[in-house]
This record gives C-alpha cells, sequence and structure tokens, in this order.
C-alpha cells in the first residue's frame, strides 16, 4: 500500500505534469497506478483535487493550495536528505575539540593540519581548559573529544592513550651548577619551585608522586601556563617542574639546564576521551581514526615526527 508520503509525492509530480500519463513515465509508473494514487488520496482528503479533462488535468482550488504546501515540504525533506549526505561525505559539518594550550600546540597542530587537508569544509571549534574542565565540557555536550593529561579517573569517559611524556625538573644559568650533580627529590626543596597551579592535572601528577615519596611540595610561583613556567625558569626565579618534550626547544638553545635526579617521575600520558554512551559523530570518527593511525605509524617507525 501506499503511503502518504509517497501519495503527495505523486500528487505534486502530476500537478506539475499537468497529466497522469506524463507523471506516470517520469514516476516510472503505470498510467492506472497513478490514476488510483490520486483517487486513494482525494478520498483520504475528503476533497476533489483535479479537474479531469481529455486533454489532462488542472488543480482545483484546494489542489491548489495543497499543492502550495506539498511542494514546499518535499522541498524541505529533499534539501535534509542532502544536508545528510553532506554529513555523510564530510562535505560540511562540525568537529568540537577540547584541548589546552600546550597539548595544542606541542601535540595537536600535526593532526588538526591532516584533518584540514582530507577535510577542509568541517569547521573545527577548539575550546581552552585544564583537563578537569574538558572532561566537564564532554560529559556537557560542549565538545566530541577531549585532548588531555593523563591519567583520568573516570567511567564514563573512553581513554584512548596517544604518546608518553616525561615530567623533568629544569633550571636557568644562576642554578647551572646544579646540573652535573645527581639531585634527590629531599635536594630541590632547597631552592625556590615553579610549578603549574594547582588545578593542572600534570601538576596534580606530579604532586601525588612525590607524596607517595614523603615529599611536600610548597612552590614560590604557581603559574597557569607551560610557556610562563619554563620563562620563569630561564628567568632564574627558581627550579621549574616542566614536561620535557614541551621543553626541548629551550633545552636545545641552552637556554634551560636538565636536573638529574637520583629518581625520576614515572612517564604518563596524552591521549583523547570521549563519552562511552553517546555516538562521536562521523567528522569526530574520522579524527580519531586520523591520530590513532599516525600514531600506529609512529610506532612502527620512532623516526616519524607526523
Amino acid at each position: 500500500m501506499i503511503g502518504k508520503l509517497d501519495l503527495y509525492r505523486v500528487f505534486c509530480v502530476v500537478a506539475k505534469n499537468n497529466s497522469f500519463s506524463r507523471a506516470a513515465k517520469d514516476l516510472y509508473m503505470t498510467q492506472p497506478a497513478v490514476s488510483q494514487a490520486m483517487m486513494q488520496l482525494e478520498k483520504e482528503l475528503g476533497t476533489r483535487l483535479f479537474n479531469r479533462t481529455p486533454k489532462g488535468v488542472t488543480l482545483t482550488t484546494e489542489g491548489s493550495l495543497l499543492y502550495e504546501y506539498t511542494n514546499s515540504a518535499l522541498g524541505l525533506l529533499d534539501a535534509g536528505e542532502e544536508k545528510l549526505l553532506e554529513f555523510k561525505n564530510l562535505t560540511t559539518g562540525q568537529l568540537k575539540l577540547g584541548v589546552g594550550d600546550t597539548i595544542s600546540r606541542f601535540f595537536l597542530m600535526p593532526y588538526l593540519e591532516a584533518f584540514h587537508t582530507m577535510y577542509p569544509n568541517i569547521k573545527l571549534q577548539m575550546l581552552n581548559g585544564t583537563t578537569s574542565e574538558i572532561c566537564n565540557f564532554i560529559k556537557s555536550g560542549e565538545v566530541d573529544i577531549g585532548l588531555c593529561n593523563f591519567p583520568i579517573e573516570d567511567q564514563t569517559l573512553q581513554l584512548t592513550a596517544c604518546t608518553e611524556v616525561q615530567d623533568i625538573f629544569v633550571c636557568g644559568e644562576k642554578y647551572k651548577t646544579l646540573a652535573s650533580k645527581s639531585l634527590s627529590f629531599e635536594d630541590l626543596l632547597k631552592f625556590p619551585l615553579v610549578f603549574l597551579e594547582k588545578k593542572s592535572n600534570s601538576r596534580k601528577y606530579v604532586e601525588d608522586y612525590l607524596f607517595t615519596r614523603g615529599i611536600h611540595i610548597e612552590p614560590e610561583f604557581e603559574l597557569g601556563s607551560h610557556d610562563l613556567v619554563l620563562e620563569f625558569a630561564r628567568s632564574n626565579l627558581g627550579i621549574a617542574c616542566v614536561t620535557k618534550e614541551f621543553s626541548m626547544d629551550y633545552l636545545q638553545r641552552g637556554l634551560l639546564y636538565e636536573l638529574t635526579l637520583t629518581e625520576c617521575i614515572p612517564t604518563r600520558s596524552i591521549g583523547m576521551c570521549y563519552l562511552k554512551s553517546v555516538p562521536l559523530s562521523r567528522a569526530a570518527l574520522k579524527f580519531v581514526e586520523i591520530i590513532e593511525h599516525k600514531q600506529e605509524r609512529k610506532r612502527l617507525n620512532p623516526r616519524i615526527i607526523k
């Protein structure tokens, strides 16, 4: 049995052609089937839609009114289907990411570049925040995927570690002589310390590890960005705790010196997180695939940078 929507589609084609026979050709139907469909629609609506003549059909007043609305509605449906196809083919859409400045600068950029090259019509939106803030963005639906400092303890999130990073202590020229020694965590407490602010997940990771070793830190400086921590150390304001992989420019240029510790802080991870209970959009899935593919290439060939 023909559904109501199909009846309206047949109705619009007949109205445009002013003929059952020509409509039948356009619809790949028989003329009797088209005629029967219009009789069914007229019966269901309780009104005559066409004036039937030997030369074809014309719309009645009621038919003209119905055609105006039906043609508009079917046009919107067709436009909606086209938009869905565009989303499916990634020729339109949006990808919303939550990420901090440092991870964005030192980890995310190659993946954003690859994604934008492959899908230039996908709009990218980024929200900046700490790891805890980004997790809240994900849960509130403000972002699709978060790029965060691990570890994260949250059963509602799917977590995928992407790369390992090492927390180290560095100093500027004033404390350069310390770089030639082997220092304990207790030795570090004798000097002014520069750390990220307490709400930073990387700060919490280091602080928690030091606490397991009986070390309680009270930094002289607690800063909101990794770049500021590096600059404070370079300006000889204290011994700074930084992420080695994000500090290589300073270390290689001799602006900062890595301190040798008797005990290294265990490595931690940076990775992706998103809600387990909500399916990712097609754009978000493709972004995840790009990161996972590039990470696999790096694993197989460590010399690959991008």
